[in-house]
């Protein structure tokens, strides 16, 4: 797929991964839409470090698990750029939590964002992505390891993986791939906000290579699924965490 003219609308771009893959795929001659909840001055900067670097992009407030937002938001990707031809569902939002002890606000919040969140994305996207584009979903590796008290987190990404795998069938005809990125451990807020200094550094040291992910990690992951290279790629989903599983 040629980049050139090309748009990619990123949930969730306006810090860590998200902003990572939002500026990469800048620097690979996409148009970008950095999509955000609340984080208006944070987006407004990504957009300006974009455009320093003589790319193109625009911030779009939106809460994904809004489907009115959502179609809001394909709107003026329409108006600003023509189109859509790259998904990246990104945004999301993990709380820990041991089953027993979770309560209603945590279930549903992560519900709300994450699944619910990435099927309004993915449900327009099926119905505008231009022809020959990409969707490139974020689950985590947490779903195949299934850590303790990372059960609602992991479900709603385990339910990510099994929806990439059914929409890349769908969109046959329309060359169009879908598929997912799974981190493992990345060095970003969302990762470590909470966390003890010992167990980042026990998590740190489980995968072969002996360190955290970066977000830069992942966002090449996602650009390779999103440009020219990746188009033989297909209903996969791709295990970004250094060997950890």
């Amino acid at each position: 797929m040629s980049t050139q003219t090309k748009t990619a609308l990123v949930t969730g771009a306006s810090r860590g991964i998200g902003a990572a893959i939002a500026t990469r795929l800048a620097k690979d001659g996409l148009n970008v839409i950095v999509n955000y909840a609340g984080s208006e001055a944070a987006a407004a900067k990504v957009v300006a470090e974009i455009e320093k670097s003589g790319g193109k992009a625009v911030a779009a407030q939106a809460d994904v698990a809004d489907p009115a937002a959502v179609k809001r938001m394909f709107d003026l990707a329409d108006s600003a750029f023509g189109g859509v031809d790259v998904l990246i569902n990104n945004a999301g939002i993990m709380k820990l939590s041991a089953l027993a002890e979770a309560d209603d606000a945590l279930i549903d919040s992560q519900i709300d964002i994450n699944l619910k969140g990435s099927i309004n994305t993915m449900r327009e996207a099926a119905k505008r992505l231009r022809d020959g584009g990409r969707i490139v979903n974020l689950s985590s590796s947490v779903a195949t390891l299934k850590f303790e008290t990372y059960g609602i987190y992991a479900a709603t990404k385990g339910a990510i993986e099994v929806l990439t795998g059914i929409l890349a069938k769908e969109m046959r005809g329309r060359g169009i791939t879908v598929n997912a990125v799974a981190p493992g451990p990345t060095g970003t807020e969302l990762f470590l906000d909470g966390k003890p200094e010992a167990v980042i550094e026990k998590l740190s040291k489980a995968n072969p290579l002996e360190r955290l992910g970066t977000p830069k990690d992942i966002a090449n992951a996602v650009a390779f699924l999103a440009g020219p290279d990746g188009g033989w790629i297909n209903g996969q989903v791709l295990r970004a965490n250094g060997g950890m599983v």
